[in-house]
């Protein structure tokens, strides 16, 4: 019985595109805050340098010896605008330098926090930060930036909306990659491995090692089993095939963590298609029953596969987190992009699907002559949707000036491409302009 289990698992990493997507260490920087910010950079620098120096060696042994695909090291850090608040600096540049000169030199792949948690008010510090994102996020290659703007506790800040819709549209003239490195969320959570929007919450331990585990081929191989027969059978057999993925990233994590002597914190198990024929999100939806993504019935079958998927992990590991569910970003998803080219998957139809996934408007590629007040709407529908639902949700749009609709663009490697998408063109200018918040549902007084 054990032999066949890891015949299956090897045929899963073989033939199934099955690998751990990231190891995702969080590092705290709290013990970094100087009112000097050439010191605190240099405490950053040298924090992060010395807890992470193994990271990736550590990382490419257990590939190695146990023949997993580990296909990401990244790190995460403690929101940068909480480190800087007690610094003199006007703007926060140095600080994104530092983070992207530290990662640079550890070989990681993304580095995760320039962050900012605003879901109630902004401080000073957050205002810095969210002013300095354009030029960050086109002038470091591995800093990856994210604004909580919401909670189902605190409601949603609409001032820190608009502000991000400008954000957006000013990045995009720039370079229209540097949106691919930045999530405005509602209800972000702590433990989160996966970029654009990991960081590292002030609730984790000084250090911590979080995996976050893929698998879209490995459940779409095992639905192709079960054809015809009725959903809940679907749902067992998605559950069963979770288990497994879980289990690997559980002893991934363990074992990591014991080489580098660092706390295991979680393991998240979400559906995180690439671009590779086979490990597409939108061809498991299609397997479920649908002819193709953004038919009727589609958020139906992802909101049997996300709670499938969950059900599945939390049976298998006790320390489940970060987002775990299914992920549907446009781009990375060669299902998704089909979808958008035969126009049967639309943006208002992909908002309807995020009310039921793990996270929301992902990866979307827009004309670059989008307003900004358009791009916060947007955001206020997403954060609207995970307040009301008690989810996280979140946007990562991305407009590219200079393109059309229909016309495609290329962002390279796991991100993939897209076609863009149509927008609705009437105008959300007056919403976004009043300001001010909109205040929590009444659910959030449980206590």
């Amino acid at each position: 019985m054990e032999f066949e289990k890891i015949l299956e698992t090897i045929q899963m990493i073989k033939d199934q595109n099955l690998d751990v997507r990231t190891i995702t260490m969080g590092i705290s920087l709290l013990d970094c805050v100087d009112s000097d910010s050439n010191k605190a950079c240099q405490k950053i620098y040298t924090k992060i340098t010395t807890k992470a120096k193994d990271l990736v060696k550590v990382t490419e042994q257990i590939e190695m010896e146990y023949g997993i695909p580990i296909i990401n090291k990244r790190i995460t850090v403690t929101p940068i605008s909480l480190v800087a608040a007690d610094s003199e600096a006007k703007d926060y540049i140095k600080y994104a330098k530092t983070l992207d000169r530290a990662a640079q030199d550890l070989g990681v792949d993304f580095i995760g926090g320039f962050s900012a948690l605003v879901q109630k008010g902004m401080t000073k510090a957050d205002e810095r930060l969210i002013a300095s994102l354009p030029e960050v996020l086109t002038q470091t290659k591995l800093v990856c930036g994210s604004v909580n703007v919401g909670s189902s506790k605190s409601g949603i800040n609409m001032d820190a909306v608009r502000q991000m819709g400008e954000v957006i549209t000013k990045a995009a003239k720039i370079d229209y990659r540097a949106n691919t490195k930045l999530v405005v969320f509602c209800n972000a959570v702590e433990d989160n491995p996966f970029m654009a929007g990991g960081f590292h919450g002030v609730s984790e331990p000084d250090v911590v090692l979080n995996v976050g585990v893929s698998g879209p081929g490995v459940v779409k191989v095992a639905l192709e089993k079960v054809k015809g027969r009725p959903l809940d059978e679907v749902a067992e057999t998605i559950k069963k095939t979770a288990f497994k993925v879980t289990r690997m990233g559980q002893l991934v994590g363990t074992i990591a963590s014991e080489r580098l002597n660092v706390p295991f914190g979680i393991v998240d198990l979400s559906l995180a298609p690439t671009p590779a024929v086979g490990d597409s999100v939108a061809q498991i939806l299609e397997e479920i029953g649908v002819e193709q993504v953004g038919a009727y019935g589609t958020t139906a079958a992802l909101a049997l596969l996300n709670d499938a998927v969950k059900k599945g992990g939390i049976m298998a590991c006790s320390h489940v987190g970060g987002l775990s569910g299914a992920f549907i970003p446009v781009s990375e998803d060669a299902g998704m992009i089909a979808a958008v080219k035969e126009k049967t998957l639309s943006l208002a139809k992909l908002e309807a699907m995020t009310a039921v996934c793990s996270v929301g408007l992902d990866m979307i590629a827009v004309p670059g002559d989008i307003p900004a007040t358009t791009v916060s709407g947007m955001i206020a529908d997403e954060a609207a949707i995970g307040m009301i639902n008690n989810k996280t949700t979140a946007v990562r749009i991305l407009p590219v000036p200079g393109k059309k609709v229909g016309e495609e663009v290329e962002f390279g490697g796991l991100l993939g491409y897209a076609p863009l998408m149509d927008y609705v063109r009437a105008d959300s200018r007056k919403l976004i302009e009043r300001g001010g918040s909109i205040p929590a549902p009444i659910h959030s007084f449980k206590n």
